[in-house]
């Protein structure tokens, strides 16, 4: 399965972010915690040129704890801030104001100097489809003015919200890139729910997920589905059933439902009901680069 997902309407998108950021002063960029490096857009870097920026890892609350932290020391920068945020429960939300104050401090205080009125800092949202951008909004917020969805490609206008006296954001449209070129990326993307699951052969996604887990999370996978006993040396294509069958998923004549258990697979991880997982680290990178040598 080749995945490619680049709709018409980010084009524009990408058009009208390079616009309004002459409007601002920081840009945040969301990632997922659980795939930092395939859920950045290679593009913003070009976009968004030498604007202070503060990186947010996003859903780091399903992500493994020890990962992040390498991710926080990997993408720190003079004019870089990095910060851990639950968008649901709020974690984190307070260290993304203070990171676009500390990034602002020289330019606020020569205005202090000056006798004149506190500044507010503007700052650009941006990230790929459904990384959770207008559910970060709303909460940090405190109120639903952000458009939001469990699919990607919601956030459809040009929104400013005023966060407080010190922070005001500038929503944007999520956005992808025209091509990925290497093929795991658009899968890790298709696994966190980043592309929309109506282009995709779920089944054939399930598979591949369920490859990766019994290679890298076996016991987390054992645990959730109750596999004790079950050889773990099998194919992807078997473990699936096998998870099938421990959960419930038959039809008629006793067959197993592999639709139902690849749709239930991948809730699973996507909710973080399997455990708390990334799927790639600092240290991937590292060794794809040697390997590239």
């Amino acid at each position: 399965m080749n995945i490619q997902w680049y709709p018409g309407h980010m084009v524009k998108a990408k058009r009208k972010i390079q616009e309004d950021l002459k409007l601002v002063d920081v840009v945040i960029e969301l990632l997922d915690a659980r795939i930092p490096f395939s859920s950045r857009n290679p593009e913003v870097d070009d976009i968004v040129g030498n604007k202070k920026r503060i990186i947010v890892l996003n859903k780091s609350d399903l992500a493994d704890e020890k990962t992040n932290r390498k991710w926080i020391q990997y993408f720190s920068k003079e004019d870089t801030r990095v910060v851990l945020v639950n968008s649901i429960n709020g974690k984190g939300l307070k260290d993304v104001v203070t990171a676009a104050n500390q990034l602002m401090k020289e330019k606020i205080d020569k205005l202090k100097s000056k006798g004149l009125l506190t500044k507010t800092v503007r700052a650009l949202i941006i990230g790929i489809p459904n990384v959770g951008k207008s559910t970060f909004i709303n909460k940090l917020a405190g109120k639903g003015i952000a458009q939001t969805g469990d699919r990607p490609g919601v956030t459809k206008s040009k929104q400013w919200i005023k966060v407080s006296k010190e922070l005001e954001l500038l929503d944007t449209p999520g956005i992808l890139w025209p091509k990925f070129e290497d093929e795991r990326v658009g899968f890790y993307l298709a696994f966190t729910g980043a592309i929309r699951d109506e282009i995709l052969d779920i089944q054939e996604l399930a598979v591949r997920l369920t490859e990766l887990l019994m290679s890298k999370h076996p016991q987390l996978l054992a645990t959730r589905y109750k596999l004790e006993g079950v050889d773990f040396s099998i194919q992807p294509e078997e473990m699936l059933r096998a998870i099938g069958k421990k959960r419930g998923c038959i039809i008629a004549g006793g067959e197993i439902d592999i639709q139902r258990a690849s749709v239930m697979l991948l809730d699973d991880f996507r909710g973080g009901r399997i455990g708390n997982i990334t799927l790639e680290s600092p240290e991937d990178l590292e060794a794809q680069k040697e390997q590239e040598q």
